[in-house]
């Protein structure tokens, strides 16, 4: 049996995986015929590609299918024609292939409204990453300084778009045909305070009036407004909505639905009982859904009745919760309250930039809907208890004095509430995974119910969840401690205790392990309890930090000098070449802009540093977890659109913060503009500058799980900025787990990057000043690591690869050239460390 899937978005995709799962179809083979030429990806997170440019951190997983013999993904050969009667169809390459069922997934396509010069050079939709990319290069080629955009449209899409053009260094417009932003979503008290605060981020915004024509004027673009108003912009995106990519049905026969789509029942079933349709590109009973929850909805739908277990498609859930502009925006069920006696209780607070709003019945008991604008923290609670009873009075839900405690958790859900509505997933199946499967985590959690792996507004939730049914996740550092890694810090800190072995004596037992000594070690080293190697500490470390490098996998080990902000003499330059050179080390420009040589024997590191520390470099601590890099563009020293010198600041940055030890490796960037060419955002903190300071984003990291920095503060100078820094670190440094990342601690702590401003932005702990001496301290007893073992003969006699054999070459190894450098070869004894 052929499932034929035409379409390859998040839908196609959940269906898919709905298949697959489906123990009555395990015998069907699916053919999926795509039209990009890339695997599946995250269109609701199409803005945020702008922050990093790379298709892979919006690709989903799974969605290449390798391995998985039952599916076959054919990219860039779209269907051109289908014919119902020999169940064929044919793509625009003129392959054939043959169905028993099919499914439409074709998805949308934006709307341009017919006005004179749409088409224009210049002119652009927002809908693929192709668009994105063709939308940058022509504003990177547009006049030096500020540029300007037009986005036509103030939904949700025109928002988005704004949002990716301001990252990109533009000014954009956006003109709305209604009287408001986003009025099919919020109310005219939510859109009056949402276009507040995003003209406060220099967004300009057009209401109640239309876009009259698109004219060219020299090399730019002249919009013409119903109003009268002109405006001068250098490019211009259609983002005016969306309409269903029907053509492939309506041209093989299907009845198409009303305001278009390809029409079936409430199974999803069109009039041909082997097709059906899914997605923005179907008309279920005649009504088209623009968002991707109802689609995966469709898309188990059709799962099952495939499997021949009959289901319809229940009343779809259109909540929206998005961060537009660095403004959260809620909306859920019947917002307007268009239901028969509906009530609404308003909550508007124009001082702290929130207005939160919520529809009941005429009796005030079952909540209907609501809107939440500038903060949506109640979102996930408010969301799950649409159609249910009130466990307060509405105002108590909504008035700060009382939100916390009548939202404090879940307890006030019933069963039946859905915690996660893109995958459909009830508290009572939650709590069912929790009790009766023993899902004992997040993570747990995810696995046995798909909660929570869309969008992740539910996460918080989830974790809540785990609690409330009992689930007590220790906190003990190892078995031989008790207390979690920040109480450990807390008692180093307040005891004065140097060494392990004092430290497990009084608070753990028995003799440690690996878990614990190394971070025992970090906190030690956290707290300038003297250098790394020097007596007991030795014997703490692991491998890399045993030898100050980095172990490669043949057993050698690499040299990584700092070079802050990647700044660097031409003299500096020589002397790592001759070395490289002399040590025959293979040499790599990293992505932190720092020159690597990489397989250097153990004997070899002291030499090799020496003659380094001699010309003026120290140690880069690649090998530790600290700092690394700073990473920075060139600023405006150099580039046409630099509003400030990032490079001057990244220099600063990283020659205050070097050698700080921490939980997990720390990573910065420096943009001068919005361009950002450092990167900022993928880093655990990033600035990046304005004409008015500069922004500093915080909790961001690449890797398995890469994470977007958020912002913290914006349009700061440069000593507020630092001094906020030195608290973020510190404050981390105290408070984050073992082997925890920036991205995971910000995510697992209480409030998140909000609770984090309350602390180190606005004291509301007292500790600021102690987070700033703290840092005062370390920047005042900083000394390179690897001068210090120059220094010291004992340290120095560590660094040999035998205890029996000092001076002996490392065996094992040897060496091929690959474009044209020596690249070590292991071939198979083992290098044993001492």
């Amino acid at each position: 049996m052929r499932l034929l899937i035409i379409g390859n978005g998040m839908v196609a995709h959940r269906l898919v995986e709905a298949v697959l799962a489906e123990p009555g179809l395990t015998d069907w083979q699916i053919l999926v015929l795509a039209e990009e030429n890339r695997p599946t990806y995250d269109r609701v997170a199409l803005s945020s590609y702008v922050d990093s440019w790379d298709p892979a951190a919006l690709t989903l997983p799974g969605s290449d299918y390798a391995g998985q013999h039952r599916v076959e993904l054919r990219l860039g050969d779209p269907v051109a024609h289908i014919d119902r009667e020999r169940r064929v169809v044919t793509t625009a390459a003129g392959a054939e292939h043959g169905y028993e069922q099919l499914v439409f997934a074709t998805g949308s396509r934006p709307f341009v409204p017919p006005v004179p010069g749409h088409d224009l050079p210049g002119c652009f939709v927002y809908r693929t990453i192709d668009d994105l990319d063709a939308i940058r290069e022509a504003a990177l080629a547009r006049r030096p300084g500020r540029s300007s955009a037009l986005v036509v449209g103030g939904g949700l899409l025109g928002l988005e778009a704004a949002k990716a053009l301001r990252d990109m260094g533009l000014s954009p417009h956006v003109v709305e045909l209604a009287d408001r932003l986003m009025p099919v979503q919020i109310d005219e008290g939510g859109a009056g305070l949402l276009r507040e605060l995003i003209t406060a981020l220099e967004v300009t915004v057009h209401t109640g009036t239309g876009t009259e024509a698109i004219e060219r004027d020299g090399e730019r673009l002249l919009a013409r407004l119903g109003n009268g108003t002109e405006l001068d912009v250098d490019l211009v995106v259609w983002a005016a909505g969306i309409r269903p990519r029907d053509e492939l049905a309506t041209e093989c026969g299907l009845e198409r639905g009303e305001r278009g789509g390809v029409r079936t029942d409430d199974a999803c079933r069109t009039g041909d009982p082997r097709v059906w349709a899914i997605g923005e590109c179907a008309a279920v009973d005649g009504k088209v859904y623009g968002l991707v929850a109802p689609g995966y909805a469709m898309a188990e739908v059709v799962a099952a009745n495939l499997a021949g277990q009959p289901a319809s498609l229940p009343e779809p859930d259109t909540a929206t919760k998005l961060k537009l502009l660095g403004v959260d925006v809620a909306s859920f069920g019947d917002a307007h309250a268009a239901s028969e006696g509906a009530l609404e209780v308003v909550f508007a607070d124009r001082v702290a930039g929130t207005y939160k709003k919520l529809v009941v019945s005429d009796d005030a008991r079952t909540l209907l809907g609501g809107i939440l604008v500038g903060e949506a923290g109640e979102y996930g609670t408010l969301r799950a208890l649409l159609g249910a009873e009130l466990p307060a009075e509405p105002a108590a839900l909504l008035a700060p004095a009382a939100g916390g405690s009548a939202l404090a958790g879940p307890d006030a859900l019933p069963g039946t509430a859905q915690i996660c509505t893109c995958n459909a997933v009830s508290k009572a199946a939650i709590t069912g995974a929790i009790t009766e499967q023993g899902a004992d985590s997040v993570a747990a959690i995810k696995s046995c119910t798909k909660a929570g792996t869309s969008c992740g507004s539910c996460v918080p939730m989830l974790g809540k969840l785990l609690t409330g049914c009992g689930v007590v996740q220790s906190k003990a550092l190892c078995e031989h401690f008790d207390a979690s890694r920040s109480e450990l810090f807390e008692i180093v800190a307040a005891t004065g205790i140097g060494t392990f072995s004092e430290l497990i004596s009084r608070y753990g037992t028995g003799s440690g392990c690996a878990v614990c000594k190394p971070a025992v070690a970090s906190i030690l080293a956290s707290l300038g309890n003297g250098h790394i190697l020097g007596g007991e500490q030795a014997t703490l470390q692991d491998t890399n930090d045993r030898f100050l490098a980095n172990m490669q996998r043949n057993g050698t080990y690499s040299v990584v000098p700092r070079i802050p902000g990647g700044e660097i003499t031409p003299e500096k330059l020589i002397v790592l070449g001759e070395i490289a050179r002399d040590f025959g080390l293979y040499t790599k420009i990293t992505g932190g802009q720092r020159i690597d040589m990489f397989g250097a024997t153990v004997e070899d590191l002291p030499l090799i540093w020496h003659r380094l520390v001699e010309s003026g470099f120290e140690s880069g601590h690649a090998y530790g977890k600290a700092l690394r890099t700073v990473k920075s563009c060139v600023g405006q020293t150099w580039c046409r659109y630099g509003v400030q010198d990032s490079v001057a600041l990244a220099i600063e940055l990283e020659l205050r913060y070097r050698g700080l030890r921490s939980p997990h490796k720390l990573k910065a960037g420096v943009s001068g503009c919005a361009r950002e060419c450092a990167e900022a955002r993928s880093k655990d903190f990033g600035i990046i500058a304005t004409e008015n300071g500069w922004n500093l984003y915080v909790g961001g990291n690449g890797g398995a799980n890469p994470r977007h920095a958020e912002l913290l503060v914006s349009d700061v100078d440069r000593a507020e900025l630092i001094r906020i820094i030195d608290r973020y670190l510190m404050f981390y440094i105290r408070t984050a787990d073992r082997l925890q990342r920036t991205a995971a601690w910000i995510e697992e702590t209480e409030g998140g990057v909000e609770h984090l401003r309350e602390v180190i932005v606005r004291d509301s702990l007292g500790i600021c000043a102690d987070l700033e001496e703290a840092m005062a301290g370390h920047i005042e007893h900083y000394r390179c690591e690897w001068r210090e073992v120059l220094e010291d003969p004992e340290k120095l006699g560590r660094f040999v690869s035998f205890v029996n054999a000092p001076g002996t070459p490392e065996p094992g190894i040897s060496f091929r050239t690959e474009r044209e450098q020596r690249v070590p070869v292991a071939l198979g004894i083992p290098v044993v460390a001492r």
